[in-house]
């Protein structure tokens, strides 16, 4: 029986995974280089140390490239986008179908705590969760099953009786190994993924009710 439902954050209840390259790519174009999707592609779903896009263009610049320079105007530019977004389509319809069928929910995300929770504040779904979990609470981020098992166990629920939703290969494979069921709902920018270890892939949370979700879960 399932008895919860975990969301990651980026790309899944916030479309921050687009702004995040198409920032670095303009920037990377400026320059005359492209920014390699592929290396793109491994790092979403990962913390943010795992490619570091501005060392990267600072390599293939070279000599009078100002770094700290790019980073800020960067971030400047993506936190623009992003305050600009509201919640993906279907996310906000789960959340109080969940709540009337009394489903617990958690969020864990390989973000900050501090981006988060200040995003979920914005959007005014900051107390709608029983549990958050971010990479504070990990001694491993996605792809490793640490952030879902912290969540299960914070909803005392098995693996077993919840859900993941996630739209990246990473993030996929950190809820499988945790031992979740997990339903791919990827963006723009992850639809190109292969996500086939989801157990269920679905265009957006739009596209099918929670209930008949969960029936169709139920049934595998």
């Amino acid at each position: 029986m399932i008895r919860a439902l975990v969301f990651d954050f980026d790309g899944l209840i916030l479309e921050t995974e687009t702004p995040a390259y198409q920032t670095w790519a303009e920037i990377y174009r400026e320059h005359g280089h492209e920014l390699p999707l592929d290396r793109w592609f491994e790092y979403i779903g990962r913390e943010g140390g795992f490619f570091d896009a501005a060392d990267h263009l600072a390599a293939l610049v070279g000599e009078g490239f100002d770094r700290d320079a790019m980073q800020a105007r960067r971030d400047a530019r993506k936190t623009e986008l992003v305050a600009a977004l509201d919640v993906m389509i279907g996310v906000r319809d789960y959340i109080a179908d969940a709540k009337r069928l009394g489903l617990r929910l958690a969020v864990a995300s390989s973000s900050s705590r501090a981006w988060v929770l200040g995003h979920l504040e914005r959007l005014g779904i900051g107390a709608v969760w029983d549990a958050v979990r971010t990479r504070e609470d990990v001694a491993r981020t996605k792809p490793a099953p640490d952030l879902y098992l912290a969540a299960v166990d914070a909803l005392a629920v098995a693996p077993r009786e919840a859900v993941a939703f996630e739209d990246s290969m990473n993030g996929i494979a950190a809820a499988k190994a945790a031992g979740l069921l997990c339903v791919a709902v990827p963006n723009a920018l992850t639809a190109a993924m292969d996500l086939s270890r989801a157990d269920l892939r679905l265009g957006s949370l739009a596209e099918t009710p929670l209930e008949r979700l969960l029936a169709v879960l139920s049934a595998l």
